[in-house]
């Protein structure tokens, strides 16, 4: 690294909140705002909205803290920050079931109502950090599932999460915490 990407990191580290902006080009992009270093960013399909809903693809407008995360242990190392990291076995999968007990939840597959599956093959979820959206006060169809992961080829949008590349999401690991908040603008 360069001594100015250096500086920003440090700077980076003193920060709790990052801000996620559309990119004004491009609706489903943003950019995400770390201190002085700006990251392109995927949001959803639909881009953002202040009005989520489940599976309308927009990424919701709103302060969320980070909450904890998972890995794919055997495609990455533990990756170091001081959020709870917890590796992704085959039997995970994530609750995107409205009526179901346990809405926007981590699951033990198989489950026999709406979900996605955690160990995913396209490598989005090598890193895949819950936001708090719709998780401490869940309320039916308001969205599940929406994660801070890593970005597809070409940045390809999300269904509503929030996704930067690796190299990025390695760099700000370190920097993050149970106080860090997203703020989608």
């Amino acid at each position: 690294m360069n001594a100015k990407i250096d500086a920003d990191c440090v700077k980076i580290q003193a920060l709790r909140t990052f801000i996620v902006r559309r990119d004004p080009r491009r609706t489903q992009r943003a950019l995400l705002q770390a201190g002085r270093l700006t990251i392109p960013a995927a949001i959803g399909r639909s881009g953002l909205s202040a009005l989520k809903r489940e599976g309308d693809g927009a990424t919701p407008r709103g302060a969320m803290r980070l909450l904890h995360g998972y890995y794919r242990a055997d495609r990455v190392r533990p990756p170091p920050t001081r959020l709870a990291m917890r590796p992704i076995d085959e039997q995970m999968g994530w609750c995107d079931a409205p009526h179901h007990a346990v809405y926007n939840r981590l699951v033990r597959l198989p489950f026999d109502h709406g979900h996605e599956r955690m160990m995913r093959r396209d490598r989005l979820y090598d890193i895949c950090l819950v936001l708090d959206w719709n998780i401490r006060e869940r309320r039916r169809h308001t969205g599940s599932a929406i994660f801070f992961h890593l970005t597809g080829p070409g940045h390809a949008p999300t269904e509503g999460c929030i996704a930067i590349d690796r190299r990025a999401m390695l760099r700000l690991l370190p920097h993050l915490a149970p106080t860090t908040v997203v703020r989608v603008v």
